[in-house]
């Protein structure tokens, strides 16, 4: 049994496609204890959502796990039937979606949807678990909650909608909490409100979160750890301070460089990072970041990095932190 609440190890997931298979996952590892934040960063298409998912059972076909472990608060992910699976997933396991709207069923009112996962989940009767919907609509601060109760979806606004999506994933006070891209679909002030309210909420019910993101502004106010993760691989890992103070991947760097700052006493210009992600039917041999890599070396193009520990709880996978290896393998030749 793992010593965390969640402990992924060297996970590999691929969707078998008629066009071939996407390795989706390639030797993903992070761990979560209980009451942390963990924020996953990276751009689209580098495996953030894909990672959160297996961990629900959510790998959708043509998807398959196909290497690794995955435990949850005890729990052999890998082993466990669909049937199982919905036994924890809202009571143990809850994950608010990127859309509401396309999260929510239009034909059911609110009420409807939060008393249906109360029943599933616990023994409360019909009468309680209308108290207890009013309860968490009131929690996520939403106002007038019986009134709300009877409404559709379609008659809230995005920032109600995301508030309802919070309250059916707290629901169970579940022991951790996936919010996948929360704040994508709404105004800056919402998103403020709505990132106040969930590290409230983490407070309050001790719950762990995994935050996924493109914002690193949201991971550096709300998270203990961070997993930068570029073509389905953990490129680089560590607390906020060991990301935001000294990265060590070029692409953890890319990133820092590519967002504005306050502190900045000139105005500079932001610096993006050049080329595409590389295309996952066929990724290439050695470092997938070497592509567009400005540092980029022969042997980047040739073997994938095995990871380097910076400190006890920070490490990267770039052959810029082993040179000596590099050099040793290679003769000292670029």
């Amino acid at each position: 049994m793992s010593e965390y609440l969640v402990d992924v190890q060297n996970e590999r997931l691929s969707f078998f496609t008629p066009a071939g298979e996407v390795k989706a996952l390639n030797d993903v590892s992070l761990h979560l204890n209980e009451g942390e934040v963990l924020g996953i960063v990276g751009e689209s298409g580098s495996g953030k959502s894909v990672t959160a998912y297996s961990l629900m059972g959510l790998t959708a076909y043509p998807g398959r796990l196909i290497g690794g472990e995955l435990h949850f608060n005890g729990h052999f992910i890998n082993d466990m039937s669909e049937k199982q699976m919905r036994k924890i997933r809202g009571s143990e396991i809850s994950i608010i979606f990127q859309d509401p709207m396309t999260s929510l069923n239009p034909v059911y009112t609110i009420g409807n949807q939060i008393r249906e996962v109360i029943l599933l989940h616990t023994d409360k009767t019909r009468k309680q678990a209308q108290a207890r919907a009013i309860e968490l609509l009131t929690l996520v601060g939403i106002n007038e909650p019986e009134k709300r109760l009877t409404q559709y979806p379609h008659e809230l606004s995005g920032g109600m909608r995301q508030r309802v999506m919070i309250a059916i994933a707290l629901a169970c006070e579940p022991k951790l909490l996936i919010a996948d891209e929360p704040t994508t679909a709404l105004d800056v002030t919402i998103q403020a409100q709505i990132l106040e309210l969930m590290m409230s909420l983490k407070e309050k019910l001790g719950m762990a979160i995994i935050m996924i993101t493109h914002d690193l502004g949201v991971v550096s106010s709300m998270c203990d750890r961070i997993a930068v993760m570029y073509a389905g691989k953990v490129v680089e890992y560590g607390t906020v301070d060991d990301i935001f103070y000294n990265p060590s991947h070029e692409y953890t760097k890319g990133l820092l460089r590519s967002i504005p700052r306050l502190d900045e006493k000139e105005h500079k210009r932001l610096v993006p990072i050049e080329g595409s992600p590389v295309d996952m039917l066929n990724p290439p041999k050695g470092c997938p970041f070497a592509p567009r890599c400005n540092s980029c070396m022969k042997v980047c193009l040739e073997r994938m990095p095995a990871y380097t520990d910076i400190t006890d709880v920070h490490y990267s996978a770039c052959w810029l932190l082993d040179k000596a290896k590099f050099e040793k393998t290679n003769g000292g030749k670029a």
